[in-house]
C-alpha cells in the first residue's frame, strides 16, 4: 500500500490548473480558501463550491480527484498574541472546523508562525544546470533585518561575524539587489501574497513586543484546548506545520522547530484529532533534527507529510536541493514512513492514506518562461513526484520481501 500523493493548488487563480494537475499523477488536491480573509468563518457553501471545482468537470464527470487536505486555515493573529479578539477568533476558528467535517474534508494543515511565513532570501537562486531554486541565506536576512528594516536592536539576533558578513553584503549590493531582497523576504504567506511592506511589517512586528516565547507557548496551548475537542467531534485532523525556518527570525518566537516543540505541542492536548505536518524540508534546515527518529518516535501523530530535501550551508543558511539529493536521506524517511502506515493498517486506523505532497520543486525547462508562485512551479515539483513516487513503490517492494 502506497501514501496518497497530492498536489498544492492555490485555486482557480493558480496558472496550474486541475487538469495538468491529474497528469501529474496525483490524487488528492491540497488547497485553501487563500481568497477569505484571516479570521473569517468558512461556510458549507464556500467548501462545497471550492469542492466540486475539485472533484467534477465542467461537463459533471468525476475528475477522480478530491480534496484530500486544507493547507492551510490560518490562525488569527489575536490568536497568537492573546489579544482582546482571542475568544471571537477561536470562534471563527473551531466553525470553520465544523464545517469543513460536515464536508467531508478532515485534514487541516495550520501554522503558528507569527507575522511571516516560510521565509527565504532569494526566489530565483540559479543552480548549475540552470534551474532555479529557493535559498535562505543569513548574511542576507541579517543585512535586510538590519541595514534595510532597521529593526531596534536587530544586531543582538546575530552573532559578530554574522553582523559583519551582513554589513559587506548590504555595501557590496546595488538598488535593484537591496530590492530583490526586500522582495523576497516580503513575500509573506503562500497564496496571500502582498501583505507586508517596510513599514506594515515594521508595525506588525512591533505588536509582538510583549509576546516572549512563553506567553506564545501558552497562546499555542489556549488555542489547542479550544479546538481539537472541536476537531474530534468535527471527525477533523489538525496537522500544525513547523517553524520555516525552524529557528527564531526578526526577533520573533518560533516554537514548532524541533522534536522537543513538538512533543510540548501533542502532550498539550493529547488527542488523535491533534498532529502535525512532517515538512522534511523544513526540519531538515536543523543538523539536529533527526527526521526518521521522528516518525519513528511521533509517527503516529503525523497527518500529512511534505517531502523535499535541504542542502544545509554555514551559520544557518540553506539550499533547497532536488528532492532526493541534499543533506536528507531520503530513502531512509520514507522507508520509516512506510512501516508507520503498516502500523496504522495493522491497527485498523481510519487515517492509513497517509496524504503526502512533492513540497516545491525548481524551476526549470518551460517553466524558466512561466510565472508561478515561488517554489510552486509545475515541472519541478512534477519531476519531485515521479521521483519519490517511484522510490516508494521500490521501498514498499523491498518491505513486502523483508
Amino acid at each position: 500500500m502506497t501514501m496518497e500523493p497530492t498536489w498544492r493548488w492555490f485555486g482557480p487563480g493558480d496558472p496550474v490548473r486541475l487538469a495538468d494537475i491529474r497528469q501529474a499523477g496525483a490524487t488528492g488536491i491540497v488547497t485553501a480558501l487563500h481568497e477569505k480573509p484571516v479570521g473569517a468563518v468558512w461556510t458549507v457553501e464556500d467548501v462545497e463550491v471550492r469542492k466540486r471545482l475539485i472533484e467534477v468537470d465542467d461537463s459533471g464527470a468525476s475528475t477522480s480527484l478530491s480534496w484530500s487536505v486544507v493547507e492551510s486555515v490560518p490562525v488569527h493573529e489575536a490568536i497568537y498574541t492573546g489579544g482582546r479578539d482571542f475568544d471571537h477568533q477561536i470562534e471563527n476558528f473551531q466553525q470553520t472546523l465544523r464545517n469543513l467535517g460536515a464536508c467531508s474534508v478532515d485534514t487541516v494543515c495550520y501554522n503558528f508562525m507569527p507575522v511571516v511565513d516560510w521565509t527565504r532570501t532569494h526566489l530565483h537562486f540559479r543552480m548549475d544546470d540552470g534551474s532555479e531554486a529557493l535559498r535562505f541565506d543569513m548574511a542576507a536576512l541579517a543585512a535586510f533585518d538590519i541595514h534595510v528594516l532597521k529593526r531596534p536592536r536587530a544586531e543582538s539576533s546575530y552573532t559578530g561575524r554574522q553582523c559583519e558578513r551582513a554589513r559587506a553584503l548590504f555595501e557590496a549590493m546595488d538598488a535593484a539587489e537591496r530590492a530583490a531582497l526586500e522582495r523576497s523576504i516580503l513575500v509573506g504567506l503562500p497564496g496571500a501574497w502582498g501583505r507586508h511592506d517596510l513599514e506594515t511589517f515594521r508595525a506588525a512586528l512591533d505588536r509582538y513586543g510583549r509576546v516572549d516565547e512563553g506567553r506564545f507557548r501558552e497562546n499555542l496551548a489556549r488555542f489547542l484546548r479550544a479546538v481539537v475537542p472541536v476537531a474530534e467531534e468535527a471527525g477533523v485532523r489538525l496537522a500544525v506545520h513547523p517553524d520555516d525556518p525552524p529557528f527564531p527570525l526578526f526577533g520573533l518566537p518560533r516554537i514548532v522547530s524541533t522534536e522537543a516543540d513538538l512533543r510540548e505541542l501533542l502532550e498539550a492536548v493529547d488527542s488523535s484529532a491533534s498532529g502535525f505536518t512532517l515538512c522534511v524540508g523544513s526540519l531538515s534546515a536543523r543538523p539536529d533534527n533527526d527526521i526518521v527518529g521522528m516518525v519513528e518516535r511521533l509517527g503516529s501523530r503525523i497527518q500529512f507529510v511534505h517531502l523535499r530535501s535541504v542542502k544545509r550551508e554555514e551559520g544557518g543558511s540553506f539550499l533547497e536541493a532536488g528532492h532526493l539529493e541534499g543533506d536528507v536521506d531520503m530513502v531512509a524517511v520514507v522507508r520509516a514512513l512506510l512501516l508507520e502506515q503498516r502500523r496504522r493498517v495493522e491497527a485498523g486506523r481510519k487515517d492509513a492514506r497517509m496524504p503526502w505532497r512533492p513540497d516545491h520543486g525548481h524551476r526549470m525547462l518551460d517553466d524558466l518562461h512561466r510565472e508561478s508562485h515561488p517554489g510552486y512551479s509545475v515541472i519541478g515539483r512534477l519531476r519531485g513526484m515521479a521521483e519519490i513516487r517511484g522510490l516508494e513503490r521500490a521501498v514498499e517492494r523491498l518491505l513486502e520481501g523483508s
